[in-house]
């Protein structure tokens, strides 16, 4: 699946950003394997850039352990089962711990606004768009962190967002080209997150967001297995 990284969503990067998403979805695509060794002359060359901002990118690539920097060149990682299942669970630490500081505030307003992304992310279902999909997808849950307003959390997930992002479309793209039918029953299990930040109630909350994470532990387990097949 040849996939591009969405130019909207880079409005506002530097050139090593830039150069980082694109490199960065290569990987998680698998489209750049793992064992692949990076050279900063032919990456400025295929950019048509200095190699300034190429080595801007492969640090932060690096940091994110998609590659590691060696003598030779950047020799690719990969994202790995491991790694998915490992960002995963701190996804759910991080967010099951601010859905829970935020149920003891007034939630009115963030009900109205997570409804609205999930009116949204509805509208991208129903014309087939997994970009702007994912984009939503990542915004809900994204919500929570910026609301809480807790500057370790806040530092905790943008160390891991542009990697969560990637892997988000990646698997959107996936889900929608396999799996289509189950995108309503995604939407649902982000109404239900909603409906337990409404409720106040704590153990709703933690089921609420653990059935949303099994859920995608399943789904990208079967997206595994047929895009491997």
């Amino acid at each position: 699946m040849s996939m591009n990284y969405p130019a909207s969503w880079l409005q506002s990067a530097s050139l090593g950003e830039k150069m980082a998403s694109d490199i960065r979805l290569q990987i998680i695509a698998g489209t750049i394997k793992p064992g692949t060794i990076l050279s900063e002359n032919q990456i400025a060359l295929e950019f048509g850039t200095s190699r300034s901002p190429v080595r801007e990118a492969l640090k932060k690539l690096s940091n994110e352990g998609l590659i590691e920097l060696k003598r030779m060149g950047a020799v690719v990682l990969g994202l790995k089962q491991k790694d998915i299942e490992e960002l995963r669970d701190v996804r759910f630490l991080i967010e099951n711990f601010a859905v829970k500081r935020l149920s003891m505030r007034d939630s009115e307003e963030l009900v109205k606004k997570l409804n609205y992304i999930i009116d949204k992310m509805e509208m991208a279902a129903k014309h087939k768009d997994a970009v702007d999909f994912a984009y939503q997808d990542l915004t809900f849950h994204e919500t929570f962190i910026v609301e809480v307003d807790h500057n370790r959390i806040g530092h905790m997930w943008q160390g891991i967002r542009d990697v969560v992002l990637t892997a988000l479309l990646v698997a959107t793209e996936k889900r929608f080209t396999y799996y289509s039918e189950e995108i309503g029953h995604l939407i649902n299990r982000h109404r239900f997150i909603v409906e337990a930040l409404a409720s106040k109630n704590r153990e709703h909350i933690e089921k609420a967001i653990r059935a949303h994470y099994e859920d995608t532990r399943k789904t990208v387990s079967k997206i595994s297995d047929e895009t491997t097949e």
